[in-house]
């Protein structure tokens, strides 16, 4: 018999308290942006005095409820590059910060503000990589890779840091997949890149516009930033101050600048199209028919610079249709970099590639509604009943899982209802139960769990049974 519950006498309310005024955060500790863990990110009180430690501003944990839309977007990816020729290649997260200086450009945003750099306990100056494609130059020449049957086409997935204000759709630590092809300088391997980037999107369903340019080559583009330079210095007031330093130094890059006033003036700017070169006039218009050909939408933009100095001849970025240029309009993109390898001591070799950021292209599936599909259902949930049941489940579970059978289970639940419920919400087509009675008689109880019917099988011919039950060999 239970044991009788005692009753207590409802204890009365305690009378309220006004509720102490809160402080607002400073402005560097104000939430970043809207997202899915913020809840699970915002500061919980202190137990026993002992401060919970948090995650560093625009750093984010991504939580089992996120994976899906990882594993989504990995699903797209990876089979485009396996079926275009992309090997996966894999480089360090930390490199000598020299390599970014030469390569991204002394002068640009990233270099001169947003590299996490610092000084190793060996005395070396090191940066955790701001993008992907320094690295991949960097160890096609370290391994002899020009020795490979060129082109060499490259495939990569991983982090990347930059030091910037943390908003919706950037972070501090963000992932970016990408595809280089190094020693090869066909116009079709431009077109070929800016295929796969929109074949990626289509196949998330998400629609996007290719904006596209060329910057020319060392041959033209000196007649052109001399057009460029003359331009923006007869309107160097209403230029922002970055803007009036960049004029000096690089004056490609006021093109690329967000503030309102700079890129109003963007309109009346010379256009680099008209200052190309023959050869790269040729290479141009050479990408755009392949594009033409193979039905991937475009817009020319003639003042698309992007923000990295290596970039020469084609450069292009994806942005979600219909949307106008803002901060945050690029989903990816990239361009042709045929003087990298060079710049980093390797001989000269025609390259291009693109990148995508997987944290915008996740922010565009939820925008749109998209919901991924479950991934790996199991056919087989394993319920038990008791200890003694347990010890027969377990040797079970392995069988399956060694048959091929993509079985789950919950082992540590005693309850026959709580375990048929994770079940259903996995998804499972079957269910194997097995309790004290089944033990007795060694049987395993099969549960349809679309049908709702039950069978008992030999527990020695529960795993035969299952693989006839799933079509499997």
């Amino acid at each position: 018999m239970p044991a009788k519950v005692k009753k207590y006498a409802k204890a009365k309310p305690a009378p309220k308290k006004a509720p102490p005024k809160e402080q607002a955060p400073a402005a560097d500790q104000q939430p970043p942006m809207a997202d899915p863990n913020a809840a699970a990110m915002m500061p919980r009180p202190a137990t026993r005095g002992v401060a919970t430690p948090q995650t560093l501003r625009g750093m984010k944990d991504i939580l089992p409820s996120e994976q899906k839309y990882w594993l989504h977007v990995r699903d797209a990816a990876e089979p485009l590059a396996a079926a275009y020729g992309y090997d996966r290649i894999d480089t360090p997260i930390l490199e000598e910060t020299g390599l970014f200086v030469r390569s991204v450009g002394k002068q640009t945003d990233i270099v001169e503000k947003e590299m996490f750099s610092f000084i190793d306990a060996g005395g070396e100056n090191v940066s955790l990589r701001p993008e992907a494609t320094a690295s991949i130059v960097r160890s096609y020449i370290n391994h002899g890779m020009f020795n490979q049957p060129q082109p060499v086409k490259l495939f990569y997935w991983g982090p990347m840091f930059r030091h910037e204000r943390p908003q919706s759709g950037r972070f501090r630590e963000f992932h970016q997949f990408g595809f280089e092809v190094l020693g090869d300088k066909h116009p079709v391997l431009d077109a070929e890149i800016i295929l796969i980037a929109h074949l990626f999107f289509k196949e998330l369903g998400i629609k996007t516009a290719v904006q596209i340019n060329s910057l020319g080559c060392p041959t033209c583009r000196p007649t052109y930033l001399a057009e460029l330079t003359n331009y923006y210095r007869a309107k160097r007031s209403q230029l922002c101050e970055n803007c009036k330093r960049r004029l000096l130094k690089n004056p490609l890059r006021v093109l690329d600048c967000k503030e309102a006033g700079c890129a109003a003036l963007k309109d009346g700017a010379p256009q680099i199209v008209d200052s190309l070169c023959e050869e790269c006039k040729n290479h141009f218009m050479r990408v755009l028919e392949y594009l033409d050909e193979i039905q991937v939408p475009y817009v020319l933009n003639p003042h698309l610079v992007r923000g990295l100095d290596y970039y020469t001849k084609t450069v292009f970025e994806i942005w979600p249709a219909d949307e106008t240029e803002s901060s945050q309009s690029a989903l990816g993109g990239g361009g042709r970099y045929d003087g990298l390898v060079e710049v980093l001591g390797g001989r000269p070799t025609p390259a291009c590639g693109f990148a995508i950021g997987i944290e915008r292209a996740i922010l565009q599936l939820k925008s749109a509604n998209i919901e991924p599909s479950v991934r790996n259902k199991p056919d087989i949930f394993m319920a038990q009943l008791g200890d003694v049941a347990r010890r027969k489940v377990v040797p079970l579970f392995e069988e399956l899982r060694k048959a091929g059978i993509n079985v789950a289970s919950s082992f540590s639940k005693d309850s026959l209802k709580s375990q048929l419920e994770i079940a259903n919400r996995l998804g499972s087509r079957y269910t194997l139960i097995i309790g004290q009675k089944e033990v007795l008689d060694g049987t395993v109880l099969i549960r349809d769990m679309e049908a709702g019917m039950q069978e008992i099988v030999d527990y020695n011919r529960a795993v035969g049974e299952m693989k006839k039950k799933l079509g499997r060999p």
